[in-house]
């Protein structure tokens, strides 16, 4: 009897314990979750790119410390935000931030010592990634649970999607999911269609190894029974239909990593980045940074038809050819092409807005034509930019109106314009003068219009224009720098004049179709 009631109060202690332990825990629980505040996202999630495009929209590059842009989620469509729910966490919409069964699984496996767990929530995720540090640990878990808890009490389900989607990782370089469809797909978010959706709510998962897809066959293989498990939970949700579900094709990739031509388009990038960050009143590193969408004026397809023909031409054994070609707009200043050298990483200099060729016999069409600012300047000088060369027969084909050279069409972020071109314009040549000039290359040309000068065997210039589009090619060859010499000028290969011809038929078919196609440029005489 004594041993039985001594039983019992041995329990209640133990219960009273338990409860005592319990309230304790509650108790140190809420005043855990009033003393934890939501803090600001870590700076590295609030950096931005800026993206460059071109003319038409088409994906030019980026600059800046990461490759990430926001974007509000109204301008990701809704299958997109559905598909990115349906891989990473069924119960977004009606959960409360966290996945009790998820954390314990979590804090057993870091106490145990074993592998880092999944399963978190979307809002776990997003907290683990904008507002605290990597570091694993059973403290900074269960910060991680109170700060989700209260992130979901005190935003909308829609704030936390918005911050998800704009930082987590998608590989390639890509933080955030209007990075990643460029990366992925070259579109923008918000013309992602199902298929691309789910593909990148896929990635997700595992992104170092998922970003291969497209040029990795076992990669894509894996990537895609993902792919199918997100679109089938889709349709079992009601988020796409069936017929949607039955349509879905896995999309092209963008190859990885990018190809060649990328270190081309770095000289547009270059250029387009010091005229907007001018326009703007900011330095190129704040420009970089800053999240601003810079469209451009270049045509992509012009410049690769302009650089198909120089290509594979790079002259003599022991020669270095180098070319630039500027298309432009005449009486606007829009600069369509800008070729500025084969390889970037190898040669950062610009020759078509920096470099000096000598004009020679180029300048000829000119001389006899009464010239006002800036093209009276520029007839004096022997060795004048192609830009500024092209300008100058810009102005003819205008009529005699001169138009500064721009590459930058249009500056926003945010969906706001910040800034827009507007050609400035001047009266550099009287309407005679500019007929002359055209006479004289129509009659040089024959009815294609075509005036191709230079000076001897060591530079060539070729010009084609009509009202609605003026281009200009420049090559000039060197002996690269050896053994402590500089690079010296070389006499132009044979094929320099069917080069240059082929070029500026390549650009102006491309640009202005109804255009005629120039005639063979001239063999090049030892002439000076």
């Amino acid at each position: 009897m004594k041993a039985r009631r001594t039983r019992g109060r041995r329990l209640r202690h133990a219960l009273i314990a338990l409860l005592v332990l319990a309230l304790t825990l509650a108790g140190a629980a809420v005043v855990a979750y009033r003393l934890t505040g939501i803090p600001e996202p870590h700076p590295e999630t609030a950096m931005q790119s800026t993206v460059f495009v071109d003319a038409r929209g088409d994906y030019l590059g980026r600059r800046g410390p990461v490759d990430r842009q926001e974007v509000a989620l109204a301008r990701v469509p809704r299958h997109v935000q559905e598909a990115v729910i349906a891989a990473e966490n069924r119960s977004f919409r009606t959960d409360t931030g966290i996945s009790p069964t998820a954390i314990l699984r979590a804090a057993w496996s870091t106490a145990s010592g074993g592998g880092r767990q999944g399963g978190s929530t979307i809002t776990q995720q997003y907290v683990k990634n904008a507002l605290l540090s990597p570091q694993q640990s059973l403290s900074r878990k269960a910060r991680e649970a109170l700060i989700s808890i209260k992130l979901d009490r005190t935003r909308s389900k829609n704030e936390i999607l918005e911050g998800y989607l704009n930082t987590v990782y998608f590989g390639r370089g890509a933080a955030g999911i209007q990075a990643a469809a460029r990366n992925y797909f070259g579109v923008d978010a918000s013309a992602l269609s199902v298929s691309q959706g789910a593909a990148l709510a896929a990635v997700i998962n595992i992104p170092s190894y998922y970003e291969k897809a497209g040029s990795d066959a076992a990669v894509t293989a894996k990537l895609t029974r993902r792919w199918e498990w997100v679109l089938d939970a889709m349709a079992d949700s009601g988020a796409i239909t069936p017929a949607q579900r039955a349509a879905a094709r896995l999309p092209a990739f963008r190859f990885y990593p990018a190809g060649a031509t990328d270190g081309q388009r770095q000289y547009l990038i270059d250029a387009a980045s010091a005229e907007a960050a001018d326009r703007l009143g900011i330095t190129q590193d704040e420009l970089a940074g800053g999240g601003y969408t810079i469209r451009t004026t270049f045509d992509l397809a012009a410049q690769d038809a302009a650089a198909e023909p120089v290509a594979d031409k790079a002259g003599a054994k022991g020669i270095s050819l180098h070319t630039a070609i500027v298309a432009l707009v005449p009486g606007d200043g829009a600069v369509r092409v800008l070729y500025g050298g084969a390889d970037y990483a190898r040669q950062p200099f610009n020759d078509a807005l920096a470099g000096a060729v000598e004009a020679g016999t180029a300048m000829e069409p000119f001389t006899r034509a009464g010239l006002g600012a800036p093209l009276a300047a520029l007839a004096k000088r022997a060795a004048p930019t192609p830009l500024s060369l092209s300008a100058a027969y810009a102005t003819a084909a205008a009529g005699g109106t001169y138009a500064e050279p721009y590459t930058v069409q249009r500056i926003t972020r945010d969906g706001r314009t910040l800034y827009t071109a507007r050609p400035h314009t001047r009266t550099a040549m009287d309407p005679s003068s500019a007929q002359l000039v055209t006479k004289l290359l129509y009659s040089a040309g024959g009815r294609w219009g075509v005036f191709t000068g230079g000076a001897g065997t060591r530079t060539l210039w070729q010009t084609m224009y009509d009202a609605k589009l003026s281009t200009t090619v420049a090559l000039f060859a060197q002996h690269p720098a050896h053994g402590g010499h500089p690079a010296r000028i070389a006499q132009l290969p044979s094929t320099a004049s069917a080069v240059a011809a082929n070029v500026v038929a390549g650009v102006m078919n491309r640009l202005d179709p109804v255009a005629p196609r120039p005639v063979q440029g001239p063999k090049l005489t030892s002439g000076g």
